[in-house]
């Protein structure tokens, strides 16, 4: 999970950098691509058979929530901070509570919506819309965030199944055989043909954030949930080291109390799953999204 945590705070930054001269929706569609060749060398090794799974359709709805949770964050890297993309993303695990509630049936007590409220109060001093949105955000970027956290949160309800059905290399094998098709319809729309320097860029885009896909995947398979998302929470000060070296771009002091208030939110949502989890004798105790 620490892996991931510093591969994804690099992607991201090279997220950043390609869609400055390419739309958010193009980067998508080459990342899956890329992603896809990089995978071929295994999947010629391994011949079908790791592949055969019962769930087909998990496959296919988890590719559908995970293309748009991409859509919508890399359009929001290229637009937020990412320091205050990365603090919002924290919300994540809020919204797996809610949707796990919904759509499964879970029971979720008051504490733990308690914590969901106080994550939605972090977002609120990181944003600090009374004043205006900080940053230079706008309410369509702001939006296209939640819309990014939502979509993840729903990619991590499914994959919690699949990363235990199948190992990492089939859940990320899949992902790209399914999200590639689906990415080059909204591609063509916005279609500029990329140059060389630009398509090498991209190539090594796909690499790192192949790279970042795999370590989450396998953090998952080996761990619950709740057990490795402490760790996700490295994400935060990774990105804002490499965005700072990058870019020049900071949190400033309320960022950083909204990020905590999130986080704090989050960390004892997931405390209450693994209690709940672990029966009335336990008394002490999902990571980010798929970009």
């Amino acid at each position: 999970m620490l892996v991931y945590a510093l591969v994804i705070a690099v992607g991201n930054t090279m997220i950043r950098y390609a869609t400055r001269d390419m739309h958010a929706f193009e980067v998508v569609f080459f990342r899956n691509l890329f992603s896809l060749l990089f995978l071929v060398p295994w999947i010629l090794r391994s011949g079908l058979a790791p592949f055969r799974t019962s769930r087909p359709k998990l496959y296919l709805t988890r590719s559908m929530t995970t293309l748009a949770a991409m859509m919508a964050w890399f359009y929001a890297v290229s637009q937020v901070p990412l320091p205050t993309a990365t603090a919002i993303s924290f919300t994540t695990p809020l919204f797996t509570t809610v949707g796990a509630a919904l759509f499964l049936g879970e029971v979720v007590r008051l504490r733990r919506w308690t914590a969901v409220l106080a994550g939605l109060v972090g977002v609120l001093i990181v944003l600090r819309p009374l004043g205006g949105l900080n940053d230079g955000l706008t309410t369509l970027s702001v939006l296209v965030l939640l819309l990014h956290c939502i979509a993840a949160a729903a990619t991590i309800l499914q994959m919690r199944t699949l990363a235990q059905l199948d190992g990492a290399h089939v859940v990320v094998t899949y992902m790209a055989l399914y999200v590639t098709p689906m990415a080059l319809v909204p591609a063509l729309f916005v279609w500029v043909w990329p140059s060389w320097e630009q398509l090498g860029f991209l190539v090594a885009m796909g690499g790192v954030l192949t790279l970042a896909q795999l370590a989450m995947t396998r953090a998952f398979s080996l761990a619950e949930a709740s057990a490795m998302m402490p760790y996700d929470y490295a994400r935060l000060p990774l990105t804002a080291l490499v965005a700072w070296a990058a870019f020049g771009e900071v949190m400033d002091l309320w960022g950083w109390i909204g990020a905590a208030v999130i986080a704090g939110s989050a960390l004892y949502s997931a405390h209450r799953d693994a209690a709940q989890r672990r029966g009335p004798r336990a008394t002490t105790t999902p990571a980010a999204a798929a970009e």
